[in-house]
């Protein structure tokens, strides 16, 4: 028999599981690209919208001729204004344009605490996919005021509210279906990976953009609109929500424990029992099952065996850690034997659970997760200064050193390429010490003398702020993807919640909902705060960043007191 080619064999090496799962990951990442990409146009935009009127005053000493054209009424095209575009050409353009931000993040915060509890109620594939075409449309018809030579702001404002509702139906959905499709094994690093998508939509929308807003502004708008349309088509088409949908087997179901014992992780599928079968023994059954009923593959023989036999160690333990009375201190996030321990009964989060635990959480039960609340105003001053970054960015740029709007929008990309390397590194970090708030801690305290440096060294030429960019993408952009991704979703699947897999589009929607209002206020302050100076701005960012990590300092106390060899969140 011939030996199969070297690709064959690459493909038949992997199982059918874990080229489902490499497909969803590459599907969820591409679809909130998608939505980054479609949010940046506005920030690259803004150097067109209103461009920097004063260097055509600096020539007016060159001859009278050339000073008497440039203060001559000319008649312009009915769409084009010495300025820039009407009505952003005015001395107050930046409070305008930071009004066209604050009015999309605030609908985006306030849509994220609904969109969060509406999706688990919906099927994901049909929210996502219906969400993604409005945010098309909602997209392009921005840019369509270009072509429809509209000068009213309330046009524009109104087109910014509506696409911030209709994106809000992205993040809440893409997490908990890559929540459900991978387990908490290296849940950082593969989030930290993932998120990268961010940063990859946000370059693409730059430079999409950019390629455009010299010439015709408005398609910087119309094709990222139809971009993300497309992508809502593929999602319906492709999307699957759940491992159990195409009878997955190996994948960590809504109720499997995890046991932790040094290095080695073993995952046991706990039944969910109603309050009259408590008293009753239960049988333990293995992961590797197809469609949740218990039946065990061939294929996987080995590991269940395994499995069994961690269970016979380990199942006495957790049978007596569950049956403790509640702490008081139920906000104990750690895991750990002497003092970080956290007892919760049935009833402590998860209210009218039903019989295979698959009822919605409400929103004041995931308030109650340990961690939510603090995470949540961290994320809210992190998101603060990334934004203010992604919105703002361009026009520093282009004010300090004096490019045009193409080139500032091309240059701004460094900073989302120091996002994907700091997503990534601290993922790695958090998994490796298991500790995800004093990574986050760790970041914050860096960058914000980093952005000090930055405010400084950025006006000392081109070459110093590639590297500052770099840098300060890395640190401010490593805690915010780092809690909206592996933080929420270890939080989504807290063990108080005692095997609700329906929590996590809840609370991954009010962690980011909460961080949407600082994304928010972020771009606003920087509008008012700009017309003094540009340091100004950097000096609140700063003030951000140490409020972010003023709220981690409890979670981070608690860490430094734990054993190294327990993690930082149990799963249920």
């Amino acid at each position: 028999m011939a030996q199969l080619p070297p690709g064959i064999r690459f493909i038949t090496s992997f199982s059918r599981d874990q080229w489902y799962r490499a497909f969803i990951f590459s599907l969820t990442f591409f679809l909130y690209a998608s939505f980054h990409l479609s949010r940046k146009p506005i920030s690259i935009v803004k150097g067109e919208l209103h461009k920097h009127c004063a260097a055509s005053h600096e020539v007016e000493v060159n001859s009278y001729k050339e000073y008497a054209a440039q203060i001559q009424p000319v008649k312009k095209p009915s769409n084009v204004s010495q300025c820039g575009w009407e009505p952003f050409d005015k001395n107050n353009y930046k409070q305008l344009l930071g009004a066209l931000d604050y009015s999309f993040l605030c609908a985006y915060a306030v849509g994220m605490y609904l969109s969060g509890i509406i999706g688990e109620r919906l099927p994901i594939r049909y929210y996502l996919t219906v969400g993604m075409l409005a945010s098309g449309l909602f997209t392009a018809m921005f840019g369509l005021g270009y072509f429809y030579n509209i000068h009213n702001l309330w046009f524009y404002i109104m087109a910014q509210i509506a696409n911030g509702l209709v994106q809000t139906t992205g993040w809440p959905s893409v997490v908990t279906c890559i929540g459900n499709w991978f387990g908490k094994g290296r849940r950082g690093l593969i989030m930290g990976i993932w998120n990268s998508h961010t940063s990859v939509g946000n370059i693409l929308g730059s430079l999409i953009a950019a390629y455009w807003v010299s010439t015709c502004w408005g398609l910087s708008f119309v094709m990222p609109g139809v971009i993300i349309a497309v992508m809502g088509i593929v999602c319906f088409l492709f999307l699957i929500e759940h491992p159990k949908d195409i009878s997955c087997s190996c994948t960590p179901s809504s109720s499997s424990k995890t046991f932790l014992n040094g290095a080695s992780r073993f995952r046991v599928q706990m039944p969910t029992l109603n309050a009259k079968e408590t008293s009753k023994p239960q049988p333990v059954q293995g992961v590797c099952t197809a469609s949740g009923q218990g039946r065990r593959t061939p294929s996987h023989t080995d590991s269940c065996s395994l499995v069994s036999r961690t269970e016979r160690q380990h199942g006495q333990q957790s049978t007596m850690a569950s049956a403790g009375n509640p702490d008081p201190e139920m906000q104990h996030l750690l895991i750990d034997s002497e003092n970080c321990s956290v007892s919760l009964n049935s009833s402590t989060v998860v209210t009218g659970e039903g019989k295979h635990g698959t009822s919605a959480i409400s929103f004041l039960g995931a308030l109650r997760i340990p961690g939510v609340i603090e995470f949540s105003f961290c994320l809210l001053f992190a998101k603060l200064v990334s934004y203010t970054f992604l919105f703002w960015l361009p026009l520093y740029i282009t004010n300090v050193e004096h490019l045009d709007a193409k080139r500032a929008g091309d240059l701004s990309t460094l900073f989302d390429v120091g996002g994907i390397f700091g997503g990534i590194l601290a993922g790695l970090i958090s998994d490796r010490l298991e500790k995800r708030a004093s990574t986050c801690g760790m970041m914050l305290l860096l960058a914000a003398p980093t952005l000090y440096m930055f405010s400084a060294v950025s006006k000392m030429g081109l070459e110093a702020t590639v590297v500052m960019l770099l840098i300060s993408g890395a640190l401010v952009n490593g805690p915010y993807a780092l809690i909206t991704t592996a933080v929420s979703a270890d939080l989504g699947t807290h063990k108080s919640l005692k095997g609700n897999a329906r929590a996590l589009s809840t609370v991954t929607a009010i962690i980011d909902g909460t961080g949407s209002v600082g994304a928010a206020l972020g771009p606003l302050l920087a509008g008012l705060i700009s017309p003094s100076g540009w340091n100004n701005v950097f000096y609140m960012l700063m003030v951000a960043d140490a409020c972010a990590l003023l709220f981690l300092l409890r979670l981070i106390q608690k860490e430094l007191r734990c054993n190294a060899d327990h993690t930082l969140f149990k799963e249920h």
